[in-house]
């Protein structure tokens, strides 16, 4: 099944006391990147996260949140650094002596200071905690892929509908093409005639004019690509697999065909139907630049 790259899945997860969301934001990239924001007391599992997460999703940059709720109060407790607050304290009395500084330092300045008291969980505890984590995790990639898939379904739509357009305007721009070698053997041999009192001209050496033309303007095996091309969109784009990259590269060979055309192509018609070609194609191009 097709699917965007853009999406957001939520997961929460509670037990023994321990409460866990996590929450998935996507959007579209070239190659697959994740972002793990977590509490330092979970950094543990950021490289299994990481893991699960990209067995299920193969493109796109994801910033994942995971956040933990109040802890148990068995699980958890206050820890006091004395040595480092002692040390604060020394540099105070240093401070104050040396620059001659009035006041007094109160507990709750002590209490703020980095690494003074430091909350610390049960190390034991920490280890069971990853089956709720990924109960959490797997629920906002489930949440995740199903709003991927949804829009997948839209872009889907979108891009088998602009692909039956470009068909429609490859068609009128094959039936066009013989008609241009009609018109330019007409053309070259009103001008001829209109010069022939003063020159005469080889009726075969028109002819060779003509097919010279015809080798230089010719556009048929681009036709014949060009069709060749957008029916390997809409089959790639029916695959279950990721498609993002492969619909790149059609993309890119259907863009080039289509300017072939327009450089080789003597004819204001075609040309115009080539530029709503050219217009259509650039339309997909931005498009499946956001599925996966």
């Amino acid at each position: 099944m097709i699917r965007s790259m853009t999406g957001f899945g939520r997961g929460n997860c509670e037990k023994d006391g321990k409460n866990f969301t996590i929450e998935i934001k996507s959007v579209n990239h070239r190659y697959f990147e994740t972002n793990i924001r977590m509490p330092r007391a979970l950094i543990s599992f950021e490289d299994k996260i990481r893991k699960i997460i990209g067995e299920k999703v193969k493109r796109g940059k994801l910033d994942v949140f995971v956040t933990q709720g109040n802890y148990d109060k068995d699980d958890a407790f206050a820890n006091l650094n004395e040595k480092l607050a002692e040390s604060y304290m020394e540099c105070f009395r240093v401070l104050k002596e040396k620059y001659s500084l009035e006041g007094d330092i109160s507990v709750s300045q002590i209490a703020r200071l980095p690494e003074v008291i430091t909350l610390k969980q049960k190390q034991e505890d920490i280890s069971e905690t990853f089956d709720a984590i990924e109960q959490s995790l797997n629920e906002a990639i489930e949440a995740l892929l199903f709003m991927r898939e949804r829009e997948g379904e839209k872009l889907l739509e979108d891009v088998i509908t602009k692909c039956d357009f470009i068909s429609g305007l490859v068609q009128k721009v094959k039936e066009r093409s013989p008609f241009v070698f009609n018109e330019y053997k007409v053309k070259l041999t009103q001008r001829l005639n209109a010069l022939s009192k003063e020159v005469e001209f080889d009726e075969n050496r028109v002819a060779m004019e003509v097919a010279i033309f015809a080798d230089k303007a010719g556009i048929d095996e681009e036709i014949v690509r060009l069709n060749s091309h957008i029916q390997q969109m809409r089959e790639t784009l029916i695959l279950d697999e990721p498609i993002g990259r492969k619909l790149d590269f059609i993309i890119q060979e259907m863009n080039r065909e289509t300017n072939t055309i327009a450089s080789k192509a003597n004819d204001l018609e075609i040309l115009n139907t080539v530029i709503n070609m050219k217009s259509e194609i650039e339309k997909i191009r931005e498009q499946i630049q956001n599925i996966e």
